[in-house]
């Protein structure tokens, strides 16, 4: 609709230029003729850049991007049963026009999630970013600090590119120490506040004590538990949507 409307503007406008008005012997004058020739490409550059700009607000309004690890990226059970996968098919059902790109990684950590996400948001320019990290940084005992240093740092990218940043909340093994694995957990809430965005809380409530539910490692949700992820992120995303 808008296409066709900018079209007919810039028809009218070329016709008043080149019609609009003569010398009083009926014809062009040579060096008017010309100005009218720079006018008519300065309208046509304009009405195009005004298309671009509207083509690419429109794409950034509608493209969420989920950064995660093996959780995000399906490990274990096939990608079209994964939550990322069964997210993008509940937006259409509910009639949401959004663009879902999936750039979880496997082990990825929240150092990795800060290399990587200039390049995504280079990319594909996206309105809300779902931050799914942290899980492997406290498998492998990393700094709270740096962990807390890295998330802070996705969401300030986050917001420097007029993106919504999402928190996804982790817990790690108890077997890591109250101290550890307290801190850990209290780092998402904490950055949360601190940076007033949305905080799903820890994204395998209900499923991760239940033996049916995950995998042999006791690390990854199996397929059976996919749509209990799905809940969990759902209840916070759809006001945000």
């Amino acid at each position: 609709m808008h296409l066709s409307i900018e079209r007919f503007n810039l028809k009218s406008q070329l016709r008043a230029i080149v019609y609009g008005s003569t010398t009083i012997s009926g014809c062009f004058n040579l060096l008017q003729f010309g100005q009218r020739l720079k006018t008519i490409y300065l309208v046509i550059t304009l009405s195009i850049a005004a298309i671009l700009f509207t083509t690419a607000a429109h794409g950034a309004n509608n493209t969420i991007v989920v950064l995660g690890d093996s959780i995000s990226a399906a490990y274990g059970v096939p990608t079209e049963k994964g939550w990322v996968s069964l997210f993008e098919n509940r937006l259409k059902q509910e009639n949401k026009s959004y663009n879902v790109i999936n750039a979880s990684i496997s082990g990825e950590t929240t150092d990795g999630g800060v290399k990587r996400l200039p390049e995504i948001i280079r990319r594909h320019n996206p309105s809300i970013l779902l931050i799914e990290l942290g899980g492997n940084d406290g498998l492998r005992g990393f700094p709270l600090n740096i962990i807390k240093a890295n998330l802070q740092t996705l969401i300030d990218q986050a917001k420097e590119n007029n993106i919504t940043p999402v928190l996804i909340a982790m817990r790690i093994p108890p077997n890591y120490g109250r101290r550890y694995t307290s801190g850990f957990f209290d780092i998402f809430t904490t950055v949360a506040e601190e940076n007033n965005v949305s905080l799903v809380p820890f994204l395998l409530e209900d499923i991760a004590l239940k033996p049916g539910l995950m995998q042999s490692d006791g690390i990854h949700p199996t397929e059976s538990a996919q749509p209990i992820l799905l809940d969990h992120i759902w209840e916070t995303l759809t006001p945000l949507l």
